[in-house]
């Protein structure tokens, strides 16, 4: 029975298929509609939707959320990357940081997990934010964040493997999956 991946983003579905793979984990991805509370904090953004998405799908699920936490705005966007994003864009991101020196940045995801536990996994990248978009693979702000690991480039300019290498969210997921692994039968799979 495959694991259950609450998500309606494909690019995030299509990254943890990948790495699941890898760990012969198969995912199936399901637009479970749960709510997700609004904080600070990714993982205590993750816990309750991972609990909320067992309870509605009935199966073993995670849910995963991410944030561009950016040095020179206090952490903004954050968790709430997601709404700025659908609002300001790229662009506005840069024209926010227009004549800022400091342009270091972190992505951060957590990934949260419900079957027969409850378990949340956190993943991050640091970098800083380009100044201007570059490349045309990826989702979000990869066009504008360079990863300090994996040279001169943007998320968007690498290829997934090269990006599966390095994300925050590849992080949190292959903890995940190696987690599930070696749980798999403990937690019903």
């Amino acid at each position: 029975m495959p694991l259950i991946f609450v998500t309606s983003n494909q690019h995030k579905f299509e990254e943890a298929r990948t790495l699941a793979e890898e760990y012969e984990i198969e995912i199936e991805q399901r637009d479970v509609p749960y709510i997700e509370i609004q904080t600070d904090n990714l993982a205590d953004i993750v816990k309750p939707g991972a609990q909320q998405a067992y309870r509605m799908s009935g199966a073993p699920c995670f849910v995963e959320d991410a944030g561009l936490f950016i040095n020179a705005l206090n952490g903004f966007p954050g968790p709430y990357s997601s709404y700025v994003f659908k609002t300001l864009g790229n662009q506005g991101i840069l024209r926010l940081l227009e004549g800022v020196d400091d342009r270091r940045a972190e992505f951060r995801s957590a990934l949260g997990y419900c079957g027969n536990s409850i378990k949340v996994f956190e993943g991050k990248v640091k970098g800083t934010i380009a100044k201007e978009e570059r490349g045309s693979k990826g989702f979000g702000y990869d066009p504008i964040f360079i990863p300090d690991m994996g040279g001169e480039g943007t998320f968007a300019e690498m290829s997934m493997e090269m990006k599966n290498a390095l994300s925050h969210r590849a992080n949190s997921i292959e903890k995940f999956v190696k987690w599930y692994s070696k749980n798999k039968k403990a937690e019903g799979g």
